[in-house]
């Protein structure tokens, strides 16, 4: 029986332990995940003490860790040393964007794309490569390192994102997502903690709960990271590494000035942290130099041609130091066993032939229309984003909880991304989802802003 009586004691959550079971923690877990997806326990619930808890449901303190601790690294709670544990607001969220409104044609202005002008010439060079002697390689296996010119390809990608890396250093996956999944798996022990701005890339967040690594959020603001944060908590707890969007930063459009760059370069150096540098969004930002640049030796560089040529476009380069490289190139070899060899050509002879810089310009020219579509629409002061942004920030009335704004928005057939799906740990989600423009023809997008507009005015 329990120690205490807990009657007229105010508790967040009361669970009924089912004891027919032996591993009590795995029950208590699965408890715990069922509350919250029926909504029993909210978003930002303050859980009971672990002593309290145990003590309610007569176990061992042990019994109500360990259930905690499978939830955090499921990604559903989040724990601070002097605060407590807490639902996490990205509890309910579904990253993959597979919700469906009833009976209505969905605009797509969730997930993000680059508009399709690219597919024609990729398509013009596939045939060709189809119908050249080499096609019939591309069904054989390719160990990592064995096509040399693809890597003088990846370094000249790179160049254009701002970063210059040397052909010993590349290493090759099937898309950011992969090479990010990698880099977590092999250089990173479950506990590990890894600092993020307070809202970032939802597929770094399904990452971490997949290898059990720990997010820990940074306070952003318009130009980014804060580097005085990332010190502060570089200080006070054990940071083993940080992942950033160094250009219009993935959902808030942020992009780090050079001098912040060169600031949070030296907090990485001071601390012995690791960067993972996502440089997706880099190439449509030329002129600044990575943030991995001023501190080369700590720092994994990822580029990849999905976001900016075409999303089936499946080939992501790392720039990779040589106290990693090895353990990395395991990990891609434990996922994949090697890259797609007909990605992999197709997206070398891209960069190769200078049709890539043609895209490019191509993009910028049909981003800058659609840009000028959405500020005649949404109005700049709650639309935050530049011209050669995919996407937009939006700020909403103070009456919308972001997540309820989506939920409205779908049911009038516009598909946005609340907030909630990029806030991490306890960080509040702020008042805003992120609509990406490049994904619906023009006419849609169109329809799509019109409806934002009235729902924002009504």
């Amino acid at each position: 029986m329990p120690y205490n009586f807990f009657d007229d004691y105010p508790m967040s959550w009361r669970p009924k332990l089912d004891r027919s079971e032996r591993a009590l923690y795995l029950t208590l877990a699965r408890t715990l995940e069922e509350d919250i997806a029926s909504g029993a326990l909210k978003p930002g619930t303050r859980l009971p003490p672990q002593r309290e808890l145990a003590d309610f449901l007569d176990v061992n303190v042990s019994t109500v860790a360990k259930a905690f601790k499978l939830c955090e690294l499921k990604g559903l709670l989040t724990a601070t040393v002097g605060s407590g544990t807490f639902v996490a607001y990205s509890a309910l969220t579904d990253k993959r964007f597979l919700e469906r409104a009833e009976g209505v044609h969905v605009i797509d202005m969730g997930s993000v794309q680059p508009e399709d002008s690219a597919n024609a010439a990729l398509l013009e060079m596939a045939r060709s490569l189809f119908r050249s002697d080499e096609a019939a390689a591309l069904f054989s296996f390719h160990a990592q390192g064995e096509d040399e010119w693809q890597k003088d390809a990846a370094v000249t990608f790179m160049r254009l994102c701002g970063h210059e890396a040397h052909r010993e250093q590349i290493l090759f996956a099937n898309g950011a997502q992969n090479a990010i999944s990698a880099i977590f798996a092999s250089l990173f022990r479950r506990g590990e903690k890894i600092a993020v701005d307070d809202h970032t890339y939802p597929g770094v967040k399904s990452a971490a709960a997949m290898f059990g690594v720990k997010l820990v959020p940074v306070r952003s603001g318009d130009e980014g990271m804060e580097p005085a944060d990332l010190e502060r908590l570089c200080r006070s707890e054990k940071i083993h590494g940080v992942y950033l969007i160094s250009a219009c930063h993935n959902p808030t459009t942020a992009t780090l000035p050079e001098d912040r760059r060169r600031e949070i370069a030296a907090v990485l150096r001071a601390h012995d942290a690791l960067l993972i540098e996502d440089g997706t969004n880099q190439l449509m930002q030329r002129g600044v130099p990575s943030v991995s640049s001023f501190v080369p030796e700590r720092s994994l560089y990822i580029a990849t041609m999905s976001k900016v040529i075409a999303p089936g476009l499946r080939a992501a380069c790392v720039a990779v130091p040589d106290a990693c490289k090895e353990a990395v190139a395991g990990a891609l070899y434990s996922l994949n066993v090697g890259v797609v060899p007909m990605m992999a050509e197709l997206a070398a002879r891209v960069i190769a032939s200078g049709q890539f810089e043609r895209i490019i310009v191509a993009h910028r020219r049909h981003i800058g229309e659609r840009s000028r579509l959405v500020r005649a629409i949404l109005p700049d002061a709650i639309c935050r984003g530049g011209d050669a942004d995919i996407f937009r920030w939006l700020t909403l009335p103070g009456r919308f909880a972001s997540v309820q704004f989506e939920q409205a928005a779908l049911a009038r057939g516009v598909r946005v991304a609340a907030a909630e799906r990029f806030a991490v740990g306890k960080t509040p989600p702020a008042r805003a989802v992120r609509v990406a423009f490049c994904t619906p023809p023009r006419d849609q997008l169109e329809k799509g802003l019109r409806v934002l507009a009235e729902l924002i005015a009504d």
